[in-house]
């Protein structure tokens, strides 16, 4: 019997996949996912970026000893907002435009608590002000000086982070004082020779998602932003539901590239709804990708966005625009480090 609706929702995957030049990512599609076949179970950490190697490790002794997602998940992203060869997140991360290093992060727990600061500036761990954020206040968002402040009331120790080298970088853009987002420049330096894809000196941001022994999920994504960005620019890494979404029933996920395009769809939300549908997480990822390129194919070369997902049985998968993303894994099989499936 002809099924009208059957129909519609195949003709309209089916036209997209012919726009994009992909086959569909439908239910039944030849699409490979390669995260159902890795099921590993509980715990596990994955993250952003071959950097996350060094952040999963430190989230990995908290979860390989029995503890929470939570507390792992923050302990281990506060290793790149310390690292000061790391010039997009936390210390030594590039300023914007008028010289100042302005940090955002959020948190989000397996009870669907959330905190995050924006525009906060003078505190190596932002990660550390978003938790408490969530566990101390009524708010979920505290910006500015109002982060700031909060952050020194806290205990939290006021330092600058403008490293001599950030600061010569942004001496050498004003030089030029041309802003333009650069594709994967997550994978390039700007000032000097292209290293390693994801190498810890050249990422954009780190998002961080966990599932510990108890089956419970936590995120965490933090970011020094755009280099050389307007005063006062936020993208989606502080943003609950765009660079960062938990679902304690279906999974998380974490969001990396221009963060504004990822705020226009709230990836991350859209990423969790989609494996609640009932996609796996490649699969997600990869319908969260194709939305972006959808609304303006052309622009969307130019750019590069990636999205990474966990769900609750533990598999995991990744999905950008281009090439060139990877992201951690950590679990009790090991380490390892994947090249995210691309667009282009």
């Amino acid at each position: 019997m002809f099924n009208r609706r059957k129909f519609v929702q195949s003709s309209v995957s089916g036209s997209l996949a012919m726009m994009l030049g992909k086959k569909s990512v439908a239910h039944g599609s030849s699409v490979m996912d390669h995260s159902f076949s890795n099921i590993t179970g509980k715990p596990i950490v994955i993250s952003t970026w071959d950097f996350g190697k060094a952040a999963n490790a430190e989230a990995w002794k908290i979860l390989g000893s029995g503890g929470t997602a939570l507390d792992a998940v923050e302990a281990g992203v506060k290793i790149p907002e310390a690292d000061p060869n790391n010039h997009t997140v936390g210390y030594a991360g590039y300023p914007d435009r008028d010289g100042r290093v302005t940090l955002d992060a959020c948190i989000m727990d397996h009870n669907g608590g959330c905190g995050s600061v924006m525009c906060l500036e003078y505190i190596k761990h932002p990660i550390s002000v978003a938790r408490m954020v969530m566990e101390k206040t009524p708010h979920i968002v505290l910006v500015g000086d109002g982060a700031l402040q909060f952050a020194l009331a806290n205990g939290f120790k006021k330092e600058n982070l403008l490293t001599p080298e950030s600061e010569k970088a942004w001496k050498e853009w004003l030089q030029r004082s041309k802003y333009e987002p650069i594709v994967n420049i997550e994978n390039k330096l700007a000032f000097q020779p292209q290293s390693l894809p994801g190498g810890s000196e050249n990422h954009d941001t780190i998002g961080m998602v966990a599932m510990d022994a108890n089956g419970n999920l936590s995120g965490a994504c933090t970011t020094s932003g755009l280099a050389f960005k307007m005063h006062g620019r936020v993208g989606d890494s502080p943003i609950i539901g765009a660079g960062l979404f938990v679902d304690n029933e279906i999974g998380a996920a974490t969001s990396t590239g221009v963060g504004e395009e990822v705020i226009r769809m709230v990836g991350s939300h859209l990423v969790v709804e989609l494996m609640r549908q009932g996609l796996s997480p490649e699969e997600a990822c990869t319908r969260a990708v194709e939305r972006i390129i959808k609304r303006n194919p052309e622009k969307a070369k130019t750019l590069q966005v990636g999205f990474l997902a966990l769900n609750k049985k533990g598999a995991y998968g990744a999905y950008a625009i281009q090439k060139g993303f990877s992201f951690a894994v950590r679990n009790n099989e090991g380490e390892m480090i994947y090249p995210g499936k691309s667009w282009i």
